[in-house]
């Protein structure tokens, strides 16, 4: 595994060698590819009538021969104008469900056009983080991933090695527990990447009582009664050379952990919300990934990092917190802490950086699975042009988006506030709740900003199964324009 990451029991690697010792295969595609691998890979293993009572069987059908598992994994022959056209999403529980916990596990996937969105896929299906006592040792399973296109002639493109890098990280990271995960070891995370390419990655912390001091009231108000104060973690990307003059800053909502502070979540409502750091991990994978690629533009990366616990310094409902934006939110939600740190981060962002673009993510609200679900991010963006950029990076990528309503002028009512400029939540929570969250952190940026906004609601998407996906980093990196993850740089070679 690459350095940043702890090491984990499954090793993924990329290319088309396999070892002797294979013991399991997986073949995924649609029908007429997946038929065609079949009876050229494993024959005599299978032939045609073992193959077509396989594929009878339904999505996936798995047969035993002296010495190894052979699955073969049906994926839709065709899909809705919402999906991805290889339905990744059926490739990642493919692979989870089909692994052995030891050996060597060589999964072919075929059809393929561009095998970056397919890592990302198999790279969600095996997570770091683990603390079982019977688990297994080091070296003892390894996943061989080989991407076949059409004619079934195997496909490599580094971007492979980086977004799987970059998922397991985010996956890692979001699963720990929040003991471990502290709002330090988060920033600890980062120092790692910053240290790795300090050449070309610099890094900046606003931490604990500096934030009040310097007018953060966002992330100081929500992070203060947490044992571990909060903080704005600051990366920048300055590449050696730029073939695009945009620079685009990212920021991430860094909840390490919601208790809903004193609007105290239920004892169903608060376990898992370790994952309520979602949108921050997600752009630290990306971050990692855009750089170890080279991407040719300047990012600006802000990690809203804090804890939102309770305690005697814990804010209240009725305070008035003043963002860093200089408005005035009076709390009527302590639960709606995310856009609270968000409205700091893109007023930084839009203060201190020629941004072109701010791009903010986050597990911010259940009205987002509501409204767009558990697939799909539910998106936010100031421009039309902007909107279908977002929708067909999640195309590419497999991190699925769906546009929100876009509405302000209609929507921006329901944070009204007699005794300050607004409220963090709304009055009516069946008004389009997921996009006043949104408009909610956009109101935020600074009035001279004049350049695109996109807001990414990944709550639903974020987690699957008790455990994050990943979600976000595939996507990033297609909205960064990074080599094997938009159209026009999807055909790079090894």
């Amino acid at each position: 595994m690459p350095s940043v990451l702890y090491h984990s029991a499954t090793d993924l690697t990329f290319g088309v060698s396999v070892e002797k010792n294979v013991t399991a295969t997986i073949l995924i595609g649609k029908r007429d590819t997946l038929k065609q691998m079949a009876l050229q890979m494993c024959l005599p293993t299978l032939d045609e009538v073992i193959v077509e009572s396989m594929l009878e069987e339904g999505s996936s059908s798995t047969t035993f021969v002296p010495g190894q598992k052979i699955s073969l994994c049906l994926l839709p022959d065709s899909v809705s104008r919402n999906n991805h056209p290889l339905s990744v999403h059926k490739i990642t529980d493919f692979v989870q469900s089909s692994i052995g916990k030891k050996g060597t596990t060589h999964v072919k996937v075929g059809g393929v056009k561009y095998p970056g969105p397919v890592a990302s896929a198999v790279a969600k299906a095996l997570p770091i983080y683990d603390r079982k006592t019977d688990k297994v040792d080091a070296g003892e399973s390894n996943v061989i991933l080989t991407c076949l296109d059409h004619d079934l002639n195997p496909l490599y493109c580094p971007s492979q090695n980086a977004v799987a890098e970059g998922v397991r990280l985010a996956c890692y990271l979001m699963d720990s527990t929040p003991e471990e995960m502290t709002t330090l070891a988060l920033s600890d995370e980062c120092r790692k990447i910053a240290e790795e390419f300090k050449d070309t990655v610099s890094m900046t912390e606003i931490v604990g009582e500096d934030l009040a001091k310097g007018g953060y009231g966002g992330i100081w108000g929500v992070g203060k009664a947490a044992e571990c104060p909060p903080r704005l973690v600051i990366m920048e990307y300055n590449p050696s050379s730029l073939s695009s003059q945009e620079t685009i800053a990212l920021v991430g909502k860094g909840i390490v952990y919601d208790t809903g502070g004193l609007s105290l979540k239920s004892k169903d409502g608060m376990p898992g919300m370790k994952h309520d750091m979602g949108g921050a991990v997600g752009m630290i994978g990306a971050f990692l990934a855009a750089v170890r690629l080279g991407v040719d533009r300047k990012i600006k990366l802000l990690l809203c990092v804090a804890e939102n616990a309770i305690g005697p310094k814990a804010f209240r409902n009725d305070d008035i917190l003043t963002l860093y934006s200089g408005k005035t939110v009076e709390v009527n939600n302590c639960d709606a802490e995310g856009r609270l740190v968000l409205g700091d981060g893109v007023a930084h962002a839009t203060k201190h950086f020629d941004c072109d673009l701010v791009i903010d993510m986050a597990t911010l609200t259940g009205a987002q699975l509501v409204a767009t679900g558990k697939k799909h991010a539910g998106i936010l963006a100031n421009s039309l042009e902007l909107e279908k950029r977002a929708i067909n990076a999640g195309l590419f990528s497999g991190d699925l988006v769906h546009p929100l309503v876009y509405a302000p002028e209609l929507l921006d009512k329901e944070f009204e506030s007699k005794v300050a400029d607004m409220k963090n939540s709304v009055k009516d929570r069946g008004n389009a709740q997921a996009s006043c969250a949104g408009h909610f952190i956009e109101s935020h940026l600074a009035d001279n900003y004049g350049g695109g906004y996109l807001h990414i609601d990944m709550a639903g998407p974020g987690s699957k199964d008790q455990r994050g996906t990943g979600y976000g980093v595939g996507l990033v990196l297609s909205l960064l324009g990074a080599k094997g993850f938009s159209v026009s740089s999807a055909n790079e070679s090894s």
